[in-house]
């Protein structure tokens, strides 16, 4: 038998569906949560009898296991047993120091590798699949959504794949996918599923929209992270929340149901597999996450709940608008108000009674200072009119009364 352990999420499932195809009804397929991952592959190691030993195969993939179970499988593979783990995961590198350990971040010409490419080129490497233009098809529609590199190329059919995988059971999925990845060129959606995707998509903006005004800033350790409870669609919301509010470095998502944490960032300055690695999880520098603890609890429970969510710009003004030449007004939750305007190629920030803060290089760098230590947003239409008429006032107040 071919065991495999893998991850309960699209990346890990596309590799069960993969061991299917390849090996049939000899494939032993176990799909886990990143917590549960260990006590199975221990309950699993402890039950291996002499037959086991000698004929089946143990494979895990897109997870790693802790250094207990690591020696005991090294021990397994050093006595004759068949062991492999495959994984994309930076934080697993370590595990390509043994023998059945093969972990790429990425592949020779440098693209990010996801667990699904890196089972599918060994599989067909060691003849156990062959290639066909479905199964080629579908394999980087994981990898791009793994990777979220279908972010950056725009292509929104992996996003779907994603969204149908989230929408059905693990079971159902695997039945919908399976006979078409077996004949064909192309992987495609049937019309049942493409009228599903476009509900969803609508569910998933709303859901977004709600969520943008309750994410509350924090900041520690020189980075300033957006903290918000959602129970779903981790991914689109870690994405546009931070495109939303790019003056963060990270957003970190709860959910108390579970006491886990995703963290994602749009940022290359940012790897937040290591912010993830401070509670013990892992992950990628974009996308990563771990199990809440105490520590987890403080940074973002106890610090964020005493906190207002992040005041949001005003969306329909005609006047005070972002890099206008005449400058663009913002205001806090305190109603302080603060001026971005540009002095020759530079930009500065004023603040009433204070000098001016700067020089900023450009709009984006005035404005993350101004929301990052100030928590302002650009101010609606009628709040610009009216600090513009109380700098008329100031000025016909200086030079006194007129004569006519």
């Amino acid at each position: 038998m071919y065991r495999l352990f893998t991850h309960n999420d699209l990346d890990g499932v596309a590799c069960g569906i993969l061991f299917r195809l390849a090996f049939g009804e000899k494939a032993d397929v176990r799909y886990n949560s990143v917590s549960g991952l260990n006590y199975q592959v221990e309950r699993y190691l402890e039950s291996m009898n002499d037959r086991m030993k000698k004929e089946d195969y143990l494979y895990i993939t897109d997870l790693s296991v802790n250094q207990e179970n690591a020696e005991i499988i090294n021990q397994f593979v050093s006595e004759g047993g068949n062991a492999k783990l495959i994984d994309h995961h930076k934080t697993a590198l370590h595990f390509n120091d043994y023998t059945w350990g093969v972990v790429k971040v990425e592949d020779d010409r440098g693209v990010l590798t996801s667990a699904a490419s890196l089972v599918y080129e060994y599989l067909v490497h060691e003849n156990h699949l062959q290639k066909n233009g479905s199964l080629d098809d579908f394999v980087e529609l994981v990898r791009q959504y793994d990777t979220w590199d279908w972010d950056i190329h725009k292509n929104y059919r992996a996003k779907n794949l994603n969204d149908l995988f989230y929408m059905v059971s693990i079971e159902e999925f695997e039945e919908r996918i399976v006979p078409r990845l077996q004949s064909g060129d192309c992987f495609e959606f049937d019309d049942f599923e493409q009228k599903l995707l476009e509900m969803e998509e609508d569910k998933i903006e709303r859901y977004i929209k709600r969520k943008k005004r309750e994410i509350i800033q924090i900041s520690s350790d020189a980075l300033f992270g957006g903290v918000v409870h959602a129970e779903s669609y981790h991914s689109e919301l870690g994405n546009e929340l931070g495109k939303e509010f790019p003056h963060l470095d990270y957003i970190a998502i709860l959910n108390l149901g579970g006491r886990k944490i995703s963290f994602r960032t749009v940022h290359d300055h940012v790897d937040v597999s290591a912010i993830a690695g401070e509670f013990g999880g892992g992950g990628h520098a974009k996308a990563a996450g771990c199990t809440m603890n105490g520590e987890a609890y403080k940074r973002y429970i106890d610090q964020a709940f005493q906190l207002d969510p992040i005041k949001q710009d005003a969306t329909r003004n005609v006047y005070n608008l972002k890099e206008s030449r005449d400058g663009c007004l913002y205001e806090n939750r305190d109603r302080d108000l603060f001026l971005i305007y540009k002095d020759g190629k530079r930009y500065f920030v004023s603040m009433d009674n204070k000098e001016p803060s700067g020089p900023f290089e450009s709009f984006a760098m005035a404005e993350r200072f101004l929301k990052r230590e100030f928590g302002a947003a650009l101010a609606r239409d009628e709040i610009y009119v009216g600090y513009l008429e109380s700098i008329v006032h100031q000025i016909k107040s200086k030079r006194g009364p007129t004569s006519n």
